[in-house]
């Protein structure tokens, strides 16, 4: 993107931000973010709500540590009713961990809060970092490390009721 005439500095210029959601639209993004400093401006495109209440909980310790292999799962609750999905925003790669030799943002039996970081999803060289949106104890990861997802897949399961 060309930088603003001299003395318009401003991110939140209109004409910058048209050409923001025409680039989203073109590459089909769910949600871009900038950063340069302080100031930040993310857009979303609207979305289904994963889940449309919320009850704050206290912090819970984690479980027992599980093996790092491949989509991992455990034994659903009794009730189905009490569990989200927590979908993809884009289209991209997945990664559940922000680098190969790092451990992974969560596991099954991890507690995460709406603002807690679930995965990566990289899309045009651009490494997306995807909170939660929810806060539950994971209950399942759906999606391989390294896989393709596509906008609206589901990639875990949470149970919103502890």
């Amino acid at each position: 993107m060309s930088n603003p005439p001299s003395g318009s500095g401003d991110i939140f210029d209109v004409r910058r931000i048209r050409r923001l959601v025409e680039l989203m639209n073109e590459h089909e993004l769910g949600e871009i973010e900038l950063r340069d400093g302080d100031v930040r401006i993310r857009l979303r495109k609207h979305q289904e709500p994963v889940i449309t209440t919320y009850e704050p909980r206290a912090p819970v310790a984690a479980g027992p540590i599980e093996s790092r292999g491949a989509a991992q799962t455990s034994a659903a609750p009794k009730s189905e009713e009490h569990l989200a999905v927590i979908k993809s925003p884009m289209v991209g790669t997945f990664f559940i961990s922000p680098s190969p030799e790092a451990p992974p943002f969560i596991k099954v039996g991890d507690h995460v809060g709406p603002e807690s970081p679930v995965c990566i999803i990289e899309a045009m060289k651009v490494f997306n970092e995807i909170p939660a949106e929810i806060a539950g104890q994971i209950v399942a990861v759906l999606v391989e490390n390294g896989a393709p997802v596509e906008f609206g897949q589901p990639l875990f399961k949470v149970n919103t009721r502890q």
